[in-house]
């Protein structure tokens, strides 16, 4: 999607500009927080936004406060400028893109602006606004407090309509008014800025911290969490002894089995073969032979025919 500027809405804005006194500030803004330009006078570290001061944030949150009392966060790398509008304290404030927040009381003729939208008020209140607009042109907007102005939203291309109520949060899409999202959960306005853990210094850990208190502050040491040095039990493990075999089980490993008595082994020579011989009972008789068998069946014939002489 092809984004639109701001210069033609910013520039139909500069005859109702151009009529109004531009002496007195706006507001101030320190220099080193922002790309500043525009009708301005520096006097030292801050400048004074005279008129049509454009303000793109460097990579931290830019600080405008404003002289009629409150302030613009513009934050970080978002681009911003902010013209006067109508009579007296009147203000535009022109979001280009990125986030800001804007906390003030409300003047009847104040208005806010982004590429694709135009907010007016309808009624009077305190401001505390968060605007974020994408590359895409979603544009999130959330409208906090009960006492709120209602805002009442027109495209700047188109005949669409919308009033935002005091504490509702909304996206619109593609910044289209038709394009609703009113339960929106995102954030709208600067991001919060991760708060950094100092560590103890180690005069002060060895003097006025005691371990368990430096372990509460820093539970996870870099060094530990990035397995750079050994992690130290929080419970201190009794010594080791190496004459005690280490047990598989937590419970406390028990004395080893006596040992059984040693074998006695006999050292007496077996028996020679003729003190076998002498000791042992005579051999059984050996089987009768072939001509013992026949012997005998001849006996047997002859005592049975008888013997002729």
């Amino acid at each position: 999607m092809k984004r639109k500027l701001l210069t033609p809405l910013l520039l139909a804005c500069l005859p109702a500009t151009a009529q109004q006194p531009a002496q007195k500030s706006m507001g101030t803004i320190a220099t080193a927080d922002a790309q500043i330009s525009g009708g301005l006078e520096v006097a030292g570290p801050r400048a004074r936004l005279i008129t049509n001061a454009s303000v793109t944030a460097n990579d931290h949150n830019a600080q405008i406060d404003l002289d009629r009392g409150g302030l613009v966060a513009v934050c970080a790398t978002s681009a911003f400028h902010l013209l006067r509008s109508g009579t007296g304290e009147a203000l535009l404030f022109a979001l280009d893109r990125g986030a800001m927040e804007l906390h003030t009381q409300s003047r009847p003729q104040d208005a806010i602006l982004t590429p694709d939208l135009r907010f007016t008020l309808l009624t009077g209140g305190p401001l505390d606004l968060r605007m974020r607009v994408t590359r895409e042109g979603d544009t999130c907007v959330e409208n906090r407090g009960d006492a709120a102005p209602v805002l009442q939203i027109t495209e700047g291309f188109g005949d669409a309509t919308y009033h935002l109520a005091p504490n509702q949060h909304v996206l619109f899409e593609h910044g289209s008014l038709r394009e609703v999202v009113d339960r929106e959960t995102s954030s709208c306005g600067c991001v919060a800025s991760t708060p950094v853990m100092v560590p103890l210094s180690t005069a002060n850990a060895t003097s006025t911290a005691t371990p368990q208190q430096a372990a509460a502050l820093n539970p996870f040491p870099t060094a530990q969490s990035a397995d750079l040095a050994p992690t130290q039990p929080s419970v201190p493990l009794p010594p080791l002894d190496t004459a005690t075999p280490l047990a598989l089980s937590n419970t406390t490993p028990t004395a080893p089995p006596p040992a059984a008595p040693p074998v006695e082994i006999s050292t007496a020579r077996a028996p020679s073969k003729s003190a076998a011989s002498e000791t042992s009972a005579e051999p059984p008789p050996s089987p009768p032979g072939a001509h013992d068998i026949f012997h005998a069946i001849g006996h047997f014939f002859r005592r049975l025919f008888g013997h002729k002489s």
